[in-house]
């Protein structure tokens, strides 16, 4: 799992069908190697009228329009439905893919949907809990014949599921990273652990954290792909890195400035990402928003992707 890959986080906040569409047929043209939606329905950092689609639809009707990128759900809350379903829904989604795509869960976070539609909201160590169980049903599910099983929350009684995935492991994202028991949910169940970039201070605990939950339980840490979700403002030269930046930050919800890990140049963003790479993150995710900056996007892939790329040695 050495190779570097990058992707888009689209998410679906574009107003329209075709303006995501546009975004993932563009990234597919780039070279991107992934891309994603998430399956809030009101997200918290913007207004309570925001126009949000459905993640799982979306992602079945994009997935469908694409032929090479990987897709994926990053993440979906535990919250809202039962594994069982969500497991159905994966393997349908990686039919409608063709074998591409990676499904990420998580215990569910702030979300104006809890209160606007009447959800329950568990406490964090509940939510937790129930992460746990969806991860163990899920990839039961989605390998065995039958499943049984009884937890504190979930139940299932000879339990099937067909057709299975088309990947006979389909890549399960535990999205998160909280250093006590988030972690220890990745570390038993993820092919990929994803978090947000923080500062690389803050994030090498984390990621110490996660590598001592791995190997609490026997497993190498290495075996699990480490992602971030990030987001950039590139520029092709020195002197638009004050205007794009004060212009972007205007458009954003004072909520999202913090996810940002550089305003400038190709170099600049390379010497962002590079104390990631050392603390062995294999997945950058550039985080997008409406309006597109597509001049940002365009330059990650041809630019900024082989550059990092290549601060790895090359293999055997």
């Amino acid at each position: 799992m050495d190779g570097i890959r990058f992707g888009v986080h689209s998410g679906q906040l574009h107003g329209s069908f075709e303006a995501c569409l546009k975004l993932w047929e563009r990234s597919e043209e780039l070279g991107y190697d992934w891309i994603s939606v998430f399956d809030f329905l009101r997200p918290w950092a913007f207004p309570p009228d925001w126009p949000c689609f459905e993640g799982n639809t979306l992602l079945a009707a994009l997935a469908a329009r694409t032929r090479r990128i990987r897709c994926a759900m990053l993440v979906s809350p535990v919250t809202w439905r039962h594994p069982a379903l969500t497991a159905n829904i994966a393997a349908t989604l990686d039919h409608v893919s063709g074998g591409r795509l990676e499904f990420g869960v998580g215990a569910g976070g702030t979300d104006r949907g809890y209160e606007q539609y009447g959800i329950p909201f568990p406490q964090p160590g509940v939510r937790l809990d129930m992460l746990d169980e969806a991860c163990t049903i899920m990839r039961r599910l989605w390998t065995d014949d039958e499943t049984t099983f009884a937890g504190a929350h979930f139940r299932l009684d000879r339990a099937r599921l067909a057709p299975k995935p088309l990947q006979p492991h389909l890549p399960l994202i535990v999205g998160g990273d909280g250093i006590r028991r988030t972690v220890a949910v990745a570390a038993r169940h993820a092919d990929i652990w994803n978090a947000l970039p923080v500062s690389p201070e803050l994030y090498q605990r984390k990621s110490d954290a996660f590598d001592a939950a791995c190997a609490a339980i026997g497993r190498d840490s290495r075996d699990v792909r480490k992602s971030i979700t990030f987001r950039a403002v590139v520029t092709p030269t020195e002197a638009e890195k004050s205007r794009r930046a004060a212009a972007e930050l205007m458009d954003t919800p004072e909520a999202l400035r913090t996810q940002y890990i550089s305003f400038g140049t190709v170099q600049d963003c390379v010497e962002a990402l590079l104390p990631y790479v050392r603390m062995g993150v294999r997945d950058f995710l550039l985080a997008v928003k409406s309006p597109v900056d597509w001049s940002t996007l365009e330059l990650v892939a041809t630019q900024v992707a082989p550059a990092v790329r290549s601060l790895l040695p090359a293999g055997p």
